[in-house]
């Protein structure tokens, strides 16, 4: 009879306690933009750049507003063994990620107020411990609000521009215990992971994953989103005192 498979301890963190969060806005000098996030074992710098172009599939385009673009990547030695650099194509994986990334920061930015302009944000994985994709959300989101606040100070802009606060967090399954905020053993371990993306005010962005296991009754799912929902305003919660 084969041993029952060892669920990952959670570090004295209850289920739906979030790992620590440490967040140091205008890092980088030279970007428009620009946020440090740790989270736990996790840490993404995300920089904001802004550029008087649009992309092929706007140029031209009757009324284009501007455009929002992201791009994800895990730098070398951000886990165990190092990760090959991605020079000339990104993998199947960053590819879904940075399109993630970009789909939830396109959602909180008025980009009627960059009409002619492309806001790439760029978001590198320094060390990695689970949760990476919703810490460049996070991180995006934060290096956003850092560049809104220096193009409203210095009067390039006469509203701000960020529609609403945004934040991700993943929940999963781990022996039969719903868990927000996975660490990298948890994630392995997951019968079910979701990455919930929502705002503030408690409404969804986008939810992805799904069941790595068993299929999951949608009572249960339901129950595991509304509890993304809370754990991603308990995060802003904690982040909001520390914006620059």
């Amino acid at each position: 009879m084969s041993a029952a498979p060892k669920v990952p301890a959670r570090e004295g963190r209850g289920a739906s306690e979030l790992r620590p969060v440490e967040v140091r806005t205008g890092y980088n000098p030279h970007a428009e933009g620009s946020a440090l996030v740790t989270w736990g074992g996790t840490q993404v710098l995300a920089t904001v750049t802004i550029e008087s172009k649009l992309p092929p599939h706007l140029r031209g385009v009757a009324g284009a507003t501007g455009w929002l673009t992201a791009e994800y990547a895990l730098l070398p030695r951000s886990t165990n063994v190092r990760v090959q650099r991605e020079r000339l194509y990104a993998s199947g994986r960053t590819q879904e990620i940075q399109r993630l990334v970009g789909r939830a920061l396109r959602s909180c930015v008025d980009l009627s107020m960059f009409r002619g302009k492309t806001i790439t944000v760029d978001t590198d994985v320094l060390i990695a411990d689970g949760g990476t994709r919703c810490a460049a959300i996070l991180a995006g989101y934060l290096a956003l609000h850092d560049a809104a606040n220096g193009l409203v100070f210095r009067g390039e802009l006469d509203e701000w521009p960020l529609l609403h606060e945004l934040a991700a967090v993943s929940v999963g399954l781990v022996g039969g215990e719903a868990r927000v905020d996975l660490d990298y053993a948890e994630d392995v371990a997951a019968e079910v992971d979701l990455n919930v993306v929502a705002t503030g005010a408690g409404e969804v962005v986008e939810v992805q994953g799904g069941s790595e296991a068993r299929p999951l009754d949608a009572e249960r799912y339901v129950t595991l989103l509304a509890t993304g929902i809370a754990a991603a305003q308990k995060l802003l919660e904690i982040v909001r005192p520390q914006l620059g």
